[in-house]
């Protein structure tokens, strides 16, 4: 039997009314277990905000999501930041000026850039969750629709040649106009209805008239959008102190002895650094097996269905949904070579970021070393360098460690400075 249409839909309009509410606060346990059961009459409770255990299906549930009633804006001073990068990042080409900065962080927690006022950027990169999502492996769009895709984290993306899983952008400037325009992201018809429906804002009619000679524009909306998120360094981390900075104290022996198992197992070979500065990426494509493992996973028939952030519904028939295979960069391309090969994503800050791969299929840190230790996914065309790496559970312990030490000084800073962006009409 074939869960009807019908009820999908309600799921899936469901899953969205519970992920945009997670970001302000949580789903009632009953609603989301009756799920299946409520009548297309039945109008859906309204939920309050922040992050009350009450109502949870799971009492050990604990979301990363804050309130928004009580969220205090913090100015982080982003074009000095911008200007100055922190320790173990190298200057930024073109650092954008403080009026730009602004205009693009109002712009990214504008809810009206999509196609129905509901979602923004900030929605799927979720200031208090690493500017990606720790709730969801992947993404969900707009009127529930779903992403094949993990949210990539932000963190100084400015330094990236290129973007997306898959690479299809070479441009910060650019590469907003593919989730505004995506079917399943935030669902615009054109560039034009995104442009009129600003230009019909005071605000924002008199802001790109004030920053931009030409006014609001296609390319215009992108470099918005591109100054703030090129402002989003983060570094001067605890490896960073020790590493560049000379403090023999800054980490423990155990991160000591991960970054030894780091370079020896050949980690440093797609996540890349130098003596000066690292970026902990090559910025290359790869294929690790992680498309082959979610395939077979998947081909396996499901015993419950994630509807909302920690919470799940038993199946107890037969569900067919369809689950396309993901091709990654080779989607672009065309090219067979490239077949489910995925950009390198830097591992500045990757305590932060979980769930991890390009579909947030490894859920910690311990579970991605343990699938890099035991060689991968089974991919008859993976990476070359994907071999096992016999490390011993202390050893993966270590390079936990190591990891976890990459976290920069000013993760939570950034997440303040951006809670000074207005939600809604920004006078």
């Amino acid at each position: 039997m074939v869960i009807r249409t019908g009820i999908l839909s309600r799921i899936a309009l469901l899953a969205t009314f519970c992920s945009l509410s997670f970001l302000a606060g949580n789903c009632p346990a009953a609603t989301l277990r009756d799920a299946a059961r409520v009548s297309d009459a039945q109008p859906l409770p309204r939920v309050g905000q922040g992050d009350d255990r009450t109502g949870y299906q799971s009492s050990d549930y604990r979301s990363n999501s804050k309130s928004l009633a009580v969220l205090t804006g913090h100015d982080a001073a982003l074009e000095a930041l911008a200007a100055n990068p922190p320790l173990g990042l190298p200057a930024l080409p073109d650092p954008p000026l403080a009026p730009r900065i602004a205009l693009g962080r109002t712009l990214f927690f504008e809810r009206r850039l999509s196609a129905n006022n509901t979602l923004s950027c900030g929605m799927c990169h979720v200031p208090e969750q690493a500017f990606t999502q720790n709730e969801l492996a992947t993404p969900v769009g707009i009127r529930g629709a779903f992403i094949k895709r993990n949210a990539p984290a932000l963190f100084n993306v400015g330094y990236r040649p290129v973007l997306f899983h898959d690479g299809r952008e070479t441009k910060l400037e650019v590469q907003a106009w593919a989730p505004l325009l995506a079917a399943n992201e935030m669902g615009n018809v054109s560039r034009a209805a995104v442009i009129q429906r600003l230009m019909d804002i005071d605000f924002y009619r008199d802001a790109f008239a004030t920053e931009f000679s030409d006014g609001l524009t296609e390319l215009n909306l992108g470099a918005a959008l591109a100054a703030y998120q090129r402002a989003l360094l983060s570094a001067d981390s605890p490896f960073d102190r020790w590493f560049y900075g000379g403090d023999t104290h800054a980490v423990d022996p155990s991160v000591k002895r991960g970054f030894e198992l780091f370079r020896n197992k050949d980690c440093g070979s797609c996540h890349v650094l130098d003596h000066s500065a690292a970026h902990f990426t090559d910025d290359d494509f790869h294929n690790t097996g992680v498309s082959a493992r979610s395939a077979s996973i998947r081909a396996q028939p499901p015993a419950e269905l994630q509807i909302a952030p920690g919470v799940k519904i038993p199946i107890d028939t037969d569900l067919s949904v369809p689950h396309p295979g993901d091709d990654g960069r080779a989607e672009i391309t065309g090219e067979p070579t490239e077949l489910r090969k995925f950009r390198t994503p830097s591992l500045r800050n990757v305590a932060l970021t979980a769930p991890y791969m390009h579909d947030g299929s490894l859920p910690t840190l311990a579970a991605v070393v343990d699938f890099y230790n035991t060689g991968g996914g089974e991919d008859e065309i993976k990476d070359a360098l994907m071999r096992p790496l016999g490390m011993t559970s202390s050893e993966e312990h270590d390079l936990v460690a190591f990891l976890e030490a990459l976290t920069g000084a000013n993760t939570d800073a950034l997440a303040a400075d951006a809670r000074t962006a207005p939600i809604g009409d920004p006078k």
